[in-house]
């Protein structure tokens, strides 16, 4: 790591350059998609990838309730509406049936589809959303799919890679996510060479050569030396990947014997059942990455305290739905709008997970669990 920044520091080539490209290059082969482009971060990504599938002012964009607060406030920042719309109760991804439901009362009651340019699936801790549903919807009525593939770096559906499965791809390289950088930065991926052009434009004050402006674009270029680290860290991503994948097994299975879960229904709710903790659920046709390891629990608050107290780190994601931000109250919407994900909203608890985790901290972590509920 350290031979790559001195190289980056001997070059003097600080902003996109060599490094960036080069590593533009490698996501675009991991991923599967033509182009690549890197940027500040995995918001400008969103921003980006929004903008190039063609979302421009007065339009509206479809979006999970329940995401981390870019994936709508990028929709906002490029001039667009969110349409926020619940998630699937097994495994907390926008659901696909309900979008298509949306769209079809739309066209019904106005007899065209309010300018909604394009659906943002979220493919939420690691697990991709269901693509097969959301690429009939998008044959069906013709809008753009765009991912936000924040936190799926190496996550599949059906063999194709997350990044390549819409028209454009947005992924955070925040040092907390599977492939991390050593401070903010992002990429988006295209299966559009000539969406990939209009990007590299828009990331450089919307410039096709210095001091030339065909647009307002925006500072949103990536520093060499996150790219460089990135570079060497993308070696190792695979490995990582796989051991975060055994690692949610051995939670499973813990969880499995714990006498702490029980087989319970995708529509199932935690309160229609004695048992306190409920493991999300996952797609048959996906392979998950374990961004996060999320459980459902009753008394989530308390439980969260009681692991702390124990030395335990755990994080929720997320406390507040998107529709119920103070912020997004000009949409009018409230409380019981959105069910599925209020609910998980004071349910889900994140617990460790990294690569370097080890069979007998999982352990610790399933029997601390066990504990509180006993």
């Amino acid at each position: 790591m350290l031979a790559a920044i001195a190289r980056v520091c001997d070059s003097q080539s600080f902003i996109l350059g060599p490094e960036v490209e080069a590593l533009e290059r490698e996501i675009a082969a991991l991923t599967g998609a033509a182009s690549a482009v890197g940027c500040a971060s995995g918001t400008e990504a969103l921003w980006l990838a929004l903008v190039a599938a063609g979302v421009k002012p007065g339009d509206a964009v479809i979006t999970t309730a329940f995401s981390f607060f870019a994936s709508a406030s990028a929709i906002v920042r490029a001039g667009a509406t969110p349409i926020f719309v619940d998630v699937d109760q097994g495994t907390l991804n926008l659901n696909a049936e309900l979008v298509g439901r949306q769209l079809r009362d739309r066209q019904l009651r106005a007899k065209q589809l309010d300018n909604i340019r394009a659906i943002l699936p979220v493919h939420l801790y690691g697990q991709c959303a269901d693509m097969d549903a959301f690429d009939r919807t998008s044959q069906e009525f013709g809008v753009a799919i765009v991912e936000d593939a924040a936190q799926a770096i190496g996550a599949e559906w059906s063999g194709r890679g997350a990044g390549a499965l819409g028209v454009t791809a947005a992924f955070s390289f925040y040092p907390t996510k599977n492939l991390s950088a050593y401070g903010d930065a992002g990429i988006v991926t295209t299966t559009s060479p000539r969406m990939a052009e209009h990007m590299r434009q828009l990331r450089n004050h919307g410039s096709p050569r210095r001091y030339y402006h065909d647009e307002f674009g925006w500072n949103g270029r990536m520093d060499a030396i996150q790219a460089a680290v990135l570079r060497v860290k993308l070696a190792h991503l695979a490995d990582w990947n796989r051991s975060r994948q055994q690692h949610a097994a051995t939670y499973d299975q813990l969880f499995a014997s714990s006498g702490l879960i029980s087989k319970q229904t995708s529509s199932q709710t935690l309160n229609e059942s004695s048992a306190p903790v409920r493991l999300l659920a996952r797609s048959p046709q996906t392979k998950h990455v374990f961004h996060q390891y999320v459980i459902r629990a009753q008394r989530r608050d308390e439980l969260r305290q009681f692991l702390a107290e124990r030395k335990i780190g755990s994080e929720i994601y997320y406390p507040l739905p998107l529709h119920l931000q103070p912020v997004f109250s000009y949409l009018g919407l409230n409380a019981g709008d959105m069910p599925v994900s209020e609910q998980a909203a004071r349910e889900v608890l994140a617990l460790p997970m990294f690569p370097e985790l080890t069979e007998a901290e999982i352990q610790r972590v399933v029997e601390s669990i066990a504990d509180f509920y006993s």
